[in-house]
């Protein structure tokens, strides 16, 4: 596997990581099974993975407990980034809500679902606008001094926002939306953005030596072979509520997935290869959050991480973006 030491961490964090959105079992996801994604979680780590990104609302709380489980006692051999900030009731509505009570008892929480006394990146999962951001600081700070948590991080903040909280304390990594069809996106799942990943908060991580996790690197799924036309989820399954996989905005997305998967048959990968190993090639990004439901797939997106592109292909994907540059950047 290959490894990026991340300077503000000190440590070194595989190139592929393990999102665990689908380990929140069926209720978010299709296809989801507890018994296989602790399999998938486990093997994972045979296969060198050490990065895992998880997050209270994934299942709301299951995939903690999934996680949890998977890990055992080899525990100590990953690092865990798991979030806080996103609270729900019993219909599932959900909240932004960084006060400092409501943070202290989400840690007690997640420490308590995921069998471990200490998570290794605590990551705000989205602003909150309601709480200002020295008083969220100042709660996580807390919980370092305590040993619940050794590193602070940010999700889906803007780069302002992420420097106001560095302020109040030392911010170690971002999280944010990107991949091969998102470079700047403007919203996720109806939800504004206010960062632009590529043009504003990469260069910002790969100065000040910060990690950046991608997540959603396969586009929930749109590059990968086995992504429908029709027909991939129902109702029930989170994807739906992604405008950019349903409806006329989903057939201009499909349509630059043809392209894209004419060029992995060409080069004898598979896109879900292409995605991923275009993501491991750029220097300002840490682990590649890489979600998994089967021993497959988990072995699929460890192995983007055996080769490299040549300076051809690199051109000729470059080019098939490029032709595509008022899409993949909005």
């Amino acid at each position: 596997m290959k490894m990026k030491l991340v300077p503000a961490l000190g440590l070194e964090l595989s190139a592929v990581g393990f999102g665990c959105w689908a380990a929140g079992g069926s209720i978010v996801w299709n296809g989801a099974d507890d018994a296989m994604t602790i399999r998938t979680i486990q093997r994972g780590m045979d296969l060198g993975i050490n990065f895992f990104d998880v997050a209270p609302v994934y299942g709301f709380g299951h995939a903690e407990i999934t996680l949890g489980r998977a890990l055992g006692n080899r525990r100590s051999q990953v690092i865990i980034g798991s979030k806080c900030g996103l609270r729900w009731d019993d219909a599932h509505t959900i909240v932004n809500n960084l006060r400092p009570e409501s943070i202290r008892q989400e840690i007690d929480e997640s420490l308590r679902r995921l069998q471990t006394d200490y998570i290794d990146i605590y990551q705000m999962h989205w602003p909150d606008p309601a709480t200002p951001i020295g008083e969220s600081m100042g709660a996580l700070r807390e919980l370092q001094a305590a040993g619940k948590i050794r590193h602070i991080g940010v999700s889906n903040f803007s780069r302002e926002l992420a420097d106001e909280a560095r302020g109040y304390g030392a911010i170690v990594s971002h999280q944010g939306l990107y991949n091969l069809l998102e470079h700047n996106p403007t919203h996720y799942h109806n939800i504004p953005l206010t960062y632009r990943t590529k043009d504003e908060i990469l260069p910002h991580c790969q100065e000040l030596g910060l990690a950046f996790f991608p997540y959603s690197p396969l586009f929930q799924g749109l590059l990968t072979e086995q992504f429908k036309a029709t027909n991939q989820f129902d109702s029930q399954d989170v994807r739906s509520a992604n405008p950019k996989l349903n409806g006329a905005l989903f057939q201009v997305y499909y349509a630059i997935r043809a392209e894209l998967l004419a060029f992995a048959q060409r080069i004898g990968k598979t896109l879900a290869q292409v995605a991923i190993n275009w993501l491991i090639d750029q220097p300002a990004v840490t682990s590649v959050i890489c979600g998994a439901q089967t021993l497959a797939q988990v072995e699929e997106n460890a192995a983007s991480a055996s080769w490299s592109f040549t300076s051809e292909m690199r051109a000729e994907l470059e080019q098939i973006l490029q032709a595509h540059a008022d899409v993949v950047n909005s």
